[in-house]
């Protein structure tokens, strides 16, 4: 039975999650002067006083700095059983930037909650996660149901690709210990009506490309016809990694199979629910999507590779845009990538195929990240029945299990750290919840659901007989 309800999680959690949710504590990739700015540090303090005045029996709060990185929170909570594994429960409290003008009466630092639930940056994606990971042990201990020793660690690098994440690994490798399950509450949900369990998630290839074609802007009258345009040979280049006419990528690099029983898991899904990834998108009226059916959408987003171009500098705002051709044009590319192809060959195939043979002999620079994507392992029998009952009791359903089209490179990353955990990828990113987005929305029932769901998830855990 769950042992968390909305007014708990009202009365423990909410006030300090609103206060978080006015941080402006925006990821580094979006933030240069994060660290003069000490947002971050605010949010990781703010996060590391409340964890310290959990009702927790023998439990340690540290946050751990290393010189010219993000901090990360750690809370190891000792166990209460005779499990001697390691529980890692993960999140991160790094925000996307606010994107662009909120809906009226909303911003992406004043928290506003409508009915059940809260809008601001960061709430759902994922400010709630420290919440839900130390409320779920606190409610344990309360209730008398024992655990194994859990770690939770907030990272404060992931919306930029987890770049300090590896480091800290590194450093906290000896006190992690023997990790055999490992809980990310990170992920999303197709539904709100029961718990969604993560099965892949897409790798992911970010490319800075600029090229630039003159050392200042000319009039364009002087200068067109004779330099040729750095967008159009920008053109030229993105034309040799996506067909412009279906969006698919060119790159043999780029490709996977989609193993069987992940489209067979698609077609379940597109079954029982339709289009439901057509029907989330809120698209206008005339536009026509990609895929033939329901079940290839799903598909698409979880399992092919896809190109979307996320940022545009050197362009003036149409309001002051000049008659001057200009002397440059960057473009950031975002590669998503099927969750078992190697991330850093495709970002070796891309690199080749944009800066070898420039058009017009035009000057580019091509800088990227890469990050592997993600596929659950087999679920072993007691955590497949942890699941099942997890979702029944937290919800009165059955679990959902579905890829995710996003990018959790701290799964990778553990995954080859520790070839034999168990993994539960979940989290409240459902319908509307608008991650990186504008109105970035928080469902409170749905975070005490999964709270709920990890309780349970961790209460089987440390039942399971060593072997």
């Amino acid at each position: 039975m769950p042992f968390l309800t909305l007014a708990d999680f009202e009365r423990d959690a909410l006030g300090t999650l609103t206060t978080y949710a006015t941080i402006p504590c925006v990821s580094p990739s979006y933030d240069a002067q994060w660290a003069e700015n000490g947002h971050i540090d605010d949010a990781v303090e703010l996060l590391a006083s409340w964890a310290r005045a959990r009702r927790i029996a023998s439990f340690d709060v540290a946050v751990h700095r290393l010189e010219g990185r993000t901090p990360v929170l750690v809370v190891t909570v000792d166990a209460t059983g005779p499990r001697s594994g390691t529980a890692l429960l993960y999140g991160h409290l790094d925000k996307q930037p606010p994107l662009g003008d909120w809906s009226a009466g909303l911003a992406p630092f004043a928290p506003v909650r409508r009915g059940d639930r809260v809008y601001a940056r960061g709430v759902a994606d994922d400010g709630y996660s420290t919440f839900s990971a130390l409320l779920a042990v606190e409610a344990m201990e309360a209730n008398g149901v024992p655990h194994s020793r859990c770690v939770i660690l907030i990272e404060a690098s992931e919306e930029s690709g987890s770049t300090d994440l590896e480091a800290y690994l590194d450093l906290l490798d000896d006190h992690l210990g023997q990790v055999e399950l490992m809980v990310c509450l990170d992920s999303g949900a197709l539904t709100y009506d029961r718990l969604w369990v993560t099965t892949s998630l897409r790798g992911v290839v970010n490319v800075e490309l600029t090229v630039r074609v003159l050392r200042q802007g000319q009039h364009s009258g002087l200068a067109s016809g004779v330099v040729p345009s750095s967008f159009r040979i920008l053109r030229q280049l993105l034309d040799r990694v996506e067909d412009s006419a279906t969006g698919d990528v060119l790159l043999e690099e780029f490709h996977a199979e989609v193993p069987e029983e992940h489209a067979e898991a698609a077609r379940k899904v597109a079954d029982e629910f339709g289009d439901i990834i057509a029907r989330e998108m809120p698209t206008i009226g005339t536009l026509e999507l990609m895929g033939s059916s329901a079940q290839e959408r799903i598909l698409r987003r979880t399992w092919y590779p896809a190109l979307s171009i996320v940022g545009i500098g050197g362009v003036p705002d149409p309001s002051n845009a000049g008659n001057v051709l200009r002397p440059s044009t960057t473009a950031v590319l975002s590669f998503r990538l099927p969750p078992n192809v190697d991330a850093q060959r495709a970002g070796d195939a891309v690199m080749a195929a944009l800066s070898a043979d420039v058009p017009s002999s035009a000057e580019v620079s091509v800088s990227l990240h890469a990050a592997d994507g993600w596929v659950i392992p087999p679920l072993a029998p007691w955590l497949a029945r942890a699941l099942d009952e997890a979702s029944h009791d937290a919800f009165g359903r059955a679990p959902g299990f579905v890829g995710e089209g996003g990018s959790i490179p701290f799964l990778a990353s553990l995954a080859k750290r520790y070839p034999g955990v168990q993994f539960v990828a979940t989290g409240v990113l459902g319908p509307q919840s608008n991650a990186h987005g504008i109105d970035e929305m928080l469902d409170l029932p749905t975070a005490v659901g999964v709270t709920n769901a990890v309780i349970t998830v961790l209460g089987a855990y440390a039942g399971q007989v060593e072997e």
